[in-house]
């Protein structure tokens, strides 16, 4: 039997799958620090299930990272590979390369009602685009764009490399600290793990404090269990989520609503809900009332980005 296989690539993590009867199945989590390339965690994923590589015939990967012609880099670990080259070697009939945002947006389609939560009520703008964005090892932004018969079209960037917003003069302070270390200051410069730990640090370093938390887990493990100094480093992530957020919203006419996705958000959900997150979202002056109705829901989905890819290589074969 020939198989089709669905990958969804992060910074850290590899999550392989088979796609069968229109779901995965076979779900099998790599890290992508044990493996040069994609071709030997591909082929390590079919030994552990004791299948052939011979069996594999078509093959979806979802990558963290912008594609450039036949050539793939991903931005936040070593994998370097082309198309066609890995088409090859794995003895493929078709690979589609896409960008893991792109297979995240096409998994918020899917999503059933118990597999979301809502984190700003407001009421969707039929026929409007949608924004998907989420913060992991990165910060990945998608767009879905209404086609007008029921379906949608996926929107890929790299908006979460935008710059970082400012609203107010902490942030500004705060900025100018991580300015010093970093250069150019993205959005994905705080929002995602390591900058939830990178913001920690310069909030320590702006407040005369010594740092004594070492993990992005530990800091939002201590905002949550009432420690002050962590709640507020937590506050000021989902505010600048918010910021973000919004600012995406303006630029691409997002009125369908907002979809949070990423398994950062689903350890402090009701935290991010009552924190600034939606005020800062809103906050864009004379266009406030635009952002004013817009819903944002989280994903609380198993692997959406996964399910995504599957969806596409069905697109992609019925071409």
């Amino acid at each position: 039997m020939k198989l089709a296989l669905i990958a969804d690539v992060g910074g850290t993590h590899v999550r392989f799958a088979l796609w069968r009867d229109g779901r995965p199945q076979a779900l099998r989590v790599l890290a992508t620090g044990d493996y040069p390339g994609p071709e030997e965690a591909i082929r390590a994923y079919l030994a552990a299930l004791e299948l052939p590589l011979a069996a594999l015939e078509t093959a979806c990967l979802a990558c963290a990272g912008p594609m450039h012609g036949d050539q793939f880099s991903l931005t936040n670990n070593h994998w370097r590979f082309g198309r066609l080259a890995l088409t090859h070697a794995l003895g493929l009939r078709q690979l589609l390369v896409i960008n893991d945002f792109a297979a995240m947006a096409l998994g918020m389609t899917r999503l059933a009602e118990h597999e979301r939560l809502t984190i700003r009520s407001g009421q969707a703008a039929v026929g409007s685009p949608r924004l998907v964005l989420g913060p992991g090892t990165g910060l990945g932004v998608s767009a879905l764009l209404p086609n007008g018969s029921g379906n949608w079209r996926v929107l890929p960037g790299e908006g979460g490399h935008v710059d970082l917003p400012l609203g107010n003069s902490r942030e500004v302070a705060l900025w100018q600290l991580l300015q010093r270390d970093l250069g150019h200051v993205s959005a994905e410069s705080v929002l995602c793990g390591g900058g939830l730990l990178r913001l920690y640090r310069v909030s320590c370093r702006l407040d005369g404090q010594r740092p004594r938390l070492d993990s992005a887990a530990a800091v939002s493990a201590a905002a949550l269990a009432g420690e002050a100094g962590a709640m507020a480093v937590l506050e000021q992530f989902c505010c600048w989520l918010g910021r973000v957020a919004g600012n995406h919203v303006l630029t691409l006419g997002a009125r369908g609503g907002v979809y949070l996705a990423g398994g950062i958000l689903l350890h402090f959900a009701d935290f991010l809900r009552d924190s600034g997150f939606s005020r800062c979202f809103v906050d864009k002056g004379v266009m406030s009332g635009y952002l004013q109705d817009i819903p944002v829901l989280l994903a609380v989905a198993e692997q959406p980005g996964l399910l995504g890819a599957g969806l596409a290589l069905e697109a992609w074969a019925k071409r």
